[in-house]
């Protein structure tokens, strides 16, 4: 019993945070025309999946829980801010301007477009999971 107890454990301490895949690309993003939708209806509260390019890397916000920030920017030219909480999950090691993200968070609209959090697991389990894919590797 204390064998499967530990194994338990430790699956659970080492699936959580930084997790390596190979998928880097999926057909499931949220259309571009529906978050186009959604800045011009100024709705907030979407689910949202999407990838883009990081325009601006932007110091952190440590008011509060800390959080990694950066501007990305999607296919349709739309910018958005990426505010990660790095105190629930791992910050993206070297992140630079020029390289792909694929996030998975809450959008809310904001009078520049938007931001997208909630790009970690929730811990009280009231958001649904989200994370960040970079370079092959998954932080959430």
């Amino acid at each position: 019993m204390k064998k499967i107890t530990l194994i338990i454990f430790s699956f659970l301490i080492f699936s959580c945070g930084k997790t390596t895949t190979s998928k880097t690309e999926n057909n499931d993003y949220t259309p571009l025309s529906t978050i186009d939708e959604w800045i011009n209806n100024h709705e907030s509260n979407q689910q949202i999946y999407q990838q883009g390019e990081v325009v601006k890397v932007l110091k952190d916000d440590n008011q509060g829980s800390p959080h990694q920030k950066f501007l990305a920017k999607l296919d349709n030219g739309k910018t958005l801010l990426i505010s990660h909480n790095t105190e629930l999950a791992e910050r993206i090691p070297n992140l630079k301007k020029g390289d792909r993200v694929s996030f998975y968070g809450e959008y809310e609209w904001n009078s520049k477009g938007g931001v997208v959090h909630w790009t970690h697991h929730d811990p009280k389990g009231r958001h649904l999971d989200g994370y960040l894919l970079h370079n092959g590797t998954k932080y959430n």
